[in-house]
């Protein structure tokens, strides 16, 4: 049995974590959207909801999820239509594809634009859960890439081009470590 300072520090660990863990829930079933955001909201997990492809694009600019679940067939604009815009609007957000009618061609369709995950309804919670993770992950991994980018360009445009680029070196090789020891 775990200690009570243990549990109470195992806990703000989680809530660091999942502070920025933010899902958007795209779909047109809008008791299945809200019901899932509950279960998520149950596992400490913050849900925005979007009923069709166009509130999911107006979504994404004034929540910013690090993870989209996004479902293929939808009235108006597809799922897969969507995937594509978001890529190309906003390559760093993840996309998975949560749907009860894909094929396999969706699916390649899917993956080919840029989908982390592909999964078919219904879905096992433990599964979803293991994909969201992941998928926020990448994320994160996409937002410290671009942050060590900037830092550098910044470096160099102040005129320390090449501390910038041993800056830069050095947290290559620590990511490089990081991923090995996985």
């Amino acid at each position: 049995q775990k200690l009570p300072h243990v549990k109470r520090q195992k806990k703000r660990e989680k809530e660091k974590t999942m502070e920025d863990f933010k899902v958007l829930l795209v779909d047109d079933e809008e008791d299945f959207v809200k019901s899932l955001s509950e279960r998520l909201e149950m596992r400490d997990m913050k849900s925005g909801m979007a009923f069709n492809g166009e509130q999911a694009l107006e979504a994404i600019k004034k929540e910013e999820p690090s993870v989209i679940l996004l479902d293929l067939k939808m009235p108006g604009m597809d799922g897969l239509e969507v995937l594509r815009l978001v890529k190309k609007e906003r390559p760093d957000i993840q996309v998975i594809i949560l749907t009860g009618h894909g094929s396999d061609k969706d699916e390649e369709r899917a993956r080919h634009l840029g989908a982390f995950d592909y999964l078919q309804k219904p879905v096992n919670m433990d599964r979803l859960m293991k994909s969201l993770k992941g998928a926020h992950t990448k994320f994160k991994k996409s937002q410290h890439n671009v942050d060590t980018l900037l830092m550098g360009a910044a470096m160099a445009q102040a005129g320390e081009p090449e501390l910038a680029k041993k800056m830069m070196k050095e947290r290559m090789s620590e990511e490089d470590n990081a991923s090995k020891k996985k």
